[in-house]
Formats: structure tokens, C-alpha cells, sequence
């Protein structure tokens, strides 16, 4: 992975106050420490930070007062609704010594017809360099039938990484595709176990009267006529 250089300025005050006035300077507030030096307080430039803080475990070189030091992010606090960094934590690194980052999982291929693959673990956890960080762990699915399991123990892992993830955790399974029919039918199964009923439609309501039937209004007014005479 490639160094990104950021130029940044001490900074004296702190505070929420002086926080937003340097965000308002399109900047952002940040931290570096490690390796038992003293906390340096910085101020780091808004936008380039930004474009380098995209790429996850992005190896920064910071240049403070004339020298350079490199660090890594350590934890990058975002505006919850706006796209604003709001502050930063680097932590110092050096040349040839191993740090331990979380590397994201990346499936490629296609497998056997059918089938369906779920990435049960978005990120492994390595020790690598820290000049040599990967973008990220290639797992190739290619052809693998439904039952295939990959473990964390096999997956392949960049030269001079060590795996720091638990190695028997799932990193990817390979399951049969279910079809529309049995899946209409597990959901029909798993209503039935919660006793859930679906009403039947309601048949059209009864006319409120009946009409008379034929012959039965004549026979009532012939009544009718016999009484007034």
C-alpha cells in the first residue's frame, strides 16, 4: 500500500471551541502517539485527509515541523449526519515492525450452480508490516459446490502476514439455493409452529330483505280489498 503525505501544524488550543474553528478552516483536529513519545496535538489539512482516509489502513506520513513521521489511523470520529471528520487518532509506526490491522475480505469468482455465498467475516485480523499492509484478502469461490465451508485457517494470506483471527472462525459458507416453492413452504411450517392462522375472505354479506315471491303482493292486496268491503 502506497504513503500517503499530509502536511500538518501543532496546535496549542483545545476544547470544543477551538475544535469547530478549525473545522470551519476546513481542517480537522488529530492526536499521534506511540512508541512512548509524548502525545503530539495536530492539525491536519481537511480535504487531502479525507481522499487518504478512503482506503482502510491507509499508511500516512506526517510531516510536522520539518520532519516526518509514519503513522496509521487509529480511530476516526464522523459527523453522524454530515460528511465531516471530525477528529483523528494516529498511531506512530515504524519501518519493518508489524502492526496489528483488520484487513477486509474480498470474494472473487463464481460458485457451482445454484448455490448461494455468505461472507460470514467482512475482516481478518492480521500482523503485518507496516509498509506493507494489503488492501485486502482475496478468497476465490470458483466452481465450489454447496456444503464448501472456508475457514480462517485456510485462507491464503499475503506473504509475511500472520493471522491473528481465531482460526477456527467461518470466513465463508456455500449453501444450496433454496427454491421459491420450498421456501413458501418453510414459511408456511414456521407459521403453523407459531400458531399463526390466516382468515378466511368473508362471503358477501346477505341482502337485508328478501323480495317477495312471485304472487305475493297480489294476494296480500286481494286480502286487503276483502276487509274494506
Amino acid at each position: 500500500m502506497s504513503e500517503t503525505k499530509l502536511v500538518a501544524e501543532t496546535r496549542t488550543q483545545f476544547g470544543k471551541g477551538a475544535a469547530r474553528k478549525i473545522r470551519r478552516d476546513h481542517k480537522i483536529p488529530a492526536v499521534m502517539y506511540g512508541h512512548g513519545a509524548e502525545p503530539v496535538h495536530i492539525t491536519l489539512p481537511g480535504h487531502d485527509t479525507m481522499m487518504a482516509l478512503k482506503h482502510v489502513n491507509a499508511l500516512l506520513t506526517i510531516e510536522v515541523d520539518g520532519k516526518e513521521q509514519l503513522a496509521l489511523a487509529k480511530d476516526v470520529q464522523r459527523d453522524p449526519i454530515k460528511p465531516v471528520i471530525e477528529h483523528v487518532d494516529l498511531v506512530i509506526v515504524k519501518k519493518g515492525e508489524k502492526v496489528h490491522v483488520d484487513v477486509p475480505v474480498h470474494v472473487e469468482g463464481e460458485a457451482a450452480a445454484e448455490t448461494v455465498v455468505t461472507v460470514d467475516a467482512q475482516t481478518l485480523q492480521l500482523a503485518v508490516e507496516a509498509t506493507h499492509i494489503p488492501e485486502n484478502v482475496t478468497i476465490s469461490v470458483e466452481g465450489l459446490e454447496a456444503g464448501t465451508q472456508i475457514k480462517a485457517s485456510e485462507v491464503e494470506l499475503p506473504r509475511g502476514a500472520e493471522l491473528l483471527t481465531d482460526a477456527e472462525t467461518l470466513v465463508v459458507n456455500v449453501t444450496q439455493q433454496i427454491s421459491a416453492e420450498a421456501l413458501e413452504a418453510e414459511l408456511a411450517e414456521a407459521e403453523a409452529e407459531a400458531g399463526i392462522e390466516h382468515e378466511e375472505p368473508e362471503a358477501p354479506e346477505a341482502e337485508a330483505a328478501e323480495a317477495p315471491a312471485e304472487g305475493e303482493a297480489p294476494a296480500a292486496a286481494e286480502k286487503a280489498e276483502g276487509e274494506g268491503a
